[in-house]
């Protein structure tokens, strides 16, 4: 019979995390303080932990999954968290954490992640191995979005592992960045990162600049050439932009990736190089392999860990965060403070908006620099933004999601379904009397059945 702990402060969320995970004979408890789950962690007996990050100053959720796995190493650990980072991704995942989920949560996808974590708890077959603990520097990464949340995680995933990685996303979402951000919390984070611009030199230069040349290896070459792969030697090269890379060129990265070597230009001998691969396109790269103008061996070979970084479009919640980023950053470096008004943040964050996180930067540089008094204002804003009819910021962020009335549906069945239609018990579980519970029954077309219970 599973056991699951509920870990929050809040005593709404541990009724209704209970209710949420209760069936299939499961035992559930609840602890609304960190000493209270530590007691009940030392008894043993659990299956999964289900815990708030954010519980107090004291004592974190990360600290706690760390006390419960000295307690239990078996035991599964999920961590929920409103205001997810990289960092506590990072900390989470390398703590041995199941998975971190965020609020608002989705409810078929947290069902989902535990009924994943009692398989793994009863199959016992999947063990973490400790990770060292290394730095963790700021990665320029902003946002707290869903999508955000998940390329967090998955940074976290690849950055345990040694194995290729392929980044994809619009021109000015942040590939670089996130391949950074592998790099500097991975084992390799005191080595060398190298990025390299595939679409931005011609074929010839691009293999120099690869592999290297020895002196006369082509006109020019007055003198031997070390090339990026030998440059990034027990660190990480980053391929980005691969897609605009010459299949020839593809033939020699393969190799280079597959047998660890690279011959330079002109040379007779070959280097060994121990390198990891991250590379990153804007490009549909399985169209590119259907067409033929990208390898298949070597798409597969990059395509290990796959991360898809979300336009800005599609995280339009980040937008507020962006901009106290950017012009915090842009206002140090002018020596002055710099702030947008609330109009102007209005007008920027309730149109389309600028395409991408890079001109959306680029934008608030030129606006800080040229602001007057230290306020960007709505007048301030380009053109086509300030002429573009506005769209209420609420609709956007939370367009196909459904309505609260319909959310208020589906809690009432939910806890109608939990209590097996008691009609008593689901509303002190709502906290409303069962007149409120039969009037709610009544708008939304419930039939609540004719035995009174």
């Amino acid at each position: 019979m599973p056991s699951i702990l509920v870990v929050d402060d809040d005593p709404e969320t541990c009724r209704f995390m209970k209710e949420l995970l209760a069936g299939d004979g499961r035992e559930i408890d609840t602890a609304q303080a960190p000493a209270e789950a530590l007691t009940k962690a030392r008894r043993g007996g659990y299956d999964l932990v289900v815990s708030d990050i954010n519980l107090n100053d004291d004592m974190t959720g990360v600290n706690l999954l760390e006390l419960f796995k000295q307690a239990d190493p078996d035991v599964e650990v999920i961590l929920v968290s409103g205001f997810g980072t990289l960092e506590t991704a990072v900390a989470a995942v390398r703590a041995g954490a199941f998975d971190y989920i965020s609020k608002p949560f989705d409810i078929v996808e947290v069902k989902g992640i535990v009924e994943r974590a009692l398989k793994r708890r009863a199959d016992s077959k999947l063990s973490l191995p400790p990770q060292d603990e290394l730095p963790t520097p700021p990665s320029g990464l902003v946002g707290r979005s869903r999508g955000m949340l998940n390329v967090y995680k998955q940074i976290a995933h690849a950055s345990a592992s040694d194995a290729p990685v392929l980044i994809t996303g619009e021109t000015g979402t942040g590939k670089e960045l996130v391949a950074l951000a592998i790099h500097r919390h991975s084992r390799r984070a005191a080595r060398p990162f190298v990025p390299v611009n595939c679409g931005a030199l011609t074929e010839g230069l691009l293999e120099s600049e690869l592999f290297g040349h020895v002196r006369g290896a082509f006109t020019g070459a007055a003198s031997d050439k070390k090339g990026l792969f030998e440059q990034a030697q027990g660190g990480t090269i980053f391929l980005d932009e691969i897609g605009e890379m010459s299949q020839a060129l593809q033939v020699r990265v393969l190799r280079t990736l597959q047998q660890g070597e690279v011959r330079p230009v002109g040379a007779s001998r070959t280097l060994q190089v121990d390198v990891r691969a991250i590379a990153a396109t804007h490009r549909d790269l399985d169209k590119a392999v259907e067409s033929g103008s990208f390898r298949q061996d070597l798409y597969y070979r990059l395509n290990v860990f796959h991360i898809d970084v979300p336009p800005l479009r599609e995280r339009l919640e980040d937008i507020p965060l962006l901009v106290a980023h950017f012009l915090h950053a842009a206002g140090e470096r002018g020596g002055r403070s710099v702030r947008l008004s609330e109009p102007a943040m209005a007008a920027l964050a309730g149109n389309s908006g600028p395409g991408n996180v890079r001109e959306l930067e680029n934008m608030l540089e030129r606006l800080a620099a040229d602001s007057r008094g230290g306020l960007i204002d709505v007048d301030d804003l380009p053109s086509a933004l300030r002429e573009r009819p506005p769209i209420r910021l609420e609709e956007r962020l939370f367009e196909g999601l459904p309505s609260l009335e319909e959310l208020e549906k589906r809690y009432l069945q939910h806890v109608l379904e939990a209590m097996k239609g008691n009609r008593s018990r689901a509303a002190e579980v709502m906290g409303i009397d069962r007149r409120t519970l039969y009037r709610m029954a009544e708008r939304f077309g419930i039939d609540l059945g004719g035995d009174e219970r």
